[in-house]
């Protein structure tokens, strides 16, 4: 992605359209300006957001857009989008149980469904449909109180027989003779995929645009408190930043940079795998996940099969993963999709993913003055981005909590009013 200088709170001005596209084309598409800028950092601002992916920089445009913040910095370690924003596999859905989990996903996918046209920009949002697939007596209870439990929310779900699911999906194997047949889905047809690079190049642009300072290879070292003990600025490798609010949105390296504000998070960080085999034409028209056999797969624009296995069994910031779990997983995709099975994998890679104990995001303050944290997501982080970034922003901004984002404060861990969502995660985590 291009970059250039431009003024301060100056970002691009042109604006995508069938005509602006038509126009560079005869241009040779040389006079396309610079996404965003890449300023240097101030010495000081209003906000600091810690952690350029998704979250982060949808957190700084809504604080911008929504709130009049112009002075925001977004820091990271790295480059924009390439923690796990850059490495998951761009499902979105919000059939979950509890209504306080099923009212932030769908405020989320509310955002999804028009965010294009907010940001100027193609994320490639397409509801194809998710389906979660039943294979014993368990799973039928499980996801039926799901498709209950969500119609009351006024969110869509359905359950499908063996068949129905087969009909919607003809690649799916339905056989009796598998280890795991498939006994029924509960699908959500509003559910699909984004694509999880477009969505964080849309929100850096609009960000930009609105003159907040997007600042790559910039790692935050320590966080400096007053006397007070609150939250006085940052160190990062380019330099002491002071700031009077800081947003954490920093994902499986969360309880890092929380440590060093003196703030311990109950999260433990775990490798999370996926693999892309080589493209084909299309052939799988849905998202098809199984928490059972853990495995799921869709198949992406350029024709490559998306397929996500699970968590490692061991806590680590390792970003690539046990290599037996991926076996496991491509052995239960091959029975549930016979027709994949001389396919060639391209690569695998691994995130990392932060989990709470009743597998729920944490969003709001902290016991430190103007420290706030955004984490938490496990393995449902990507479907989330729009909304948990608009609620963030609220809480950052004004200092108290989004009437969605209010259950999940941090502090629910010591009264007990948890939100279990083990089971909605998909993830036998």
């Amino acid at each position: 992605m291009a970059h250039a200088a431009h003024r301060s709170g100056e970002g691009p001005s042109l604006k995508f359209s069938a005509l602006s596209v038509f126009f560079q084309g005869l241009r040779g598409n040389r006079d396309w300006p610079a996404q965003w800028r890449s300023p240097a950092p101030k010495s000081a601002y209003d906000a600091i957001i810690v952690g350029a992916g998704g979250h982060g920089l949808a957190t700084a445009y809504y604080m911008a857009k929504e709130h009049g913040m112009r002075n925001i910095a977004v820091l990271d370690k790295g480059w924009l989008g390439g923690g796990n924003t850059g490495r998951n596999t761009t499902i979105v859905r919000s059939n979950y149980l509890w209504e306080e989990s099923a009212r932030i996903y769908e405020h989320a996918m509310r955002l999804w469904q028009d965010l294009s046209h907010e940001l100027n920009y193609n994320v490639m949002y397409s509801p194809r449909g998710v389906m979660m697939l039943a294979h014993n007596h368990h799973d039928v209870q499980v996801f039926k109180r799901h498709v209950h439990a969500n119609r009351l929310a006024g969110i869509d779900n359905e359950w499908l027989t063996a068949e129905e699911a087969k009909a919607f999906c003809p690649l799916l194997n339905i056989g009796r003779d598998i280890r795991y047949p498939v006994i029924g889905a509960a699908l959500q047809r509003r559910g699909g995929t984004a694509r999880h690079d477009a969505v964080a190049w849309g929100y850096a642009r609009g960000a930009d645009r609105y003159g907040v300072d997007i600042i790559e290879n910039c790692e935050v070292v320590g966080i400096r408190r007053d006397a007070g003990g609150a939250v006085a600025g940052v160190e990062t490798t380019r330099g002491f930043i002071a700031t009077r609010r800081i947003g954490v949105v920093a994902a499986g390296h969360t309880s890092v940079v929380m440590a060093m504000a003196g703030v311990r998070m109950p999260l433990e960080s775990y490798p999370l795998q996926a693999l892309v085999s080589e493209p084909v034409k299309p052939m799988l028209n849905c998202v098809v996940m199984s928490n059972t056999v853990h495995a799921y797969m869709s198949q992406s624009d350029k024709g490559e099969l998306v397929i996500g296995a699970g968590t490692d069994a061991y806590t680590s910031y390792s970003q690539t993963g046990g290599l037996h779990i991926t076996l496991q997983t491509l052995d239960a995709i091959c029975e549930l999709f016979p027709a994949v099975r001389r396919m060639r994998m391209l690569r695998n890679w691994g995130g990392i993913v932060d989990v709470t104990p009743d597998r729920s995001p944490i969003i709001g303050k902290t016991p430190t003055p103007g420290l706030f944290v955004n984490c938490g997501w496990g393995t449902g982080g990507f479907k989330a981005t729009p909304g948990s970034g608009h609620v963030f922003a609220h809480t950052v901004a004004t200092g108290e909590p989004h009437p969605i984002a209010a259950p999940f404060t941090l502090d629910r861990f010591r009264t007990g009013r948890l939100i279990d969502e083990a089971a909605a995660a998909a993830v036998a985590h």
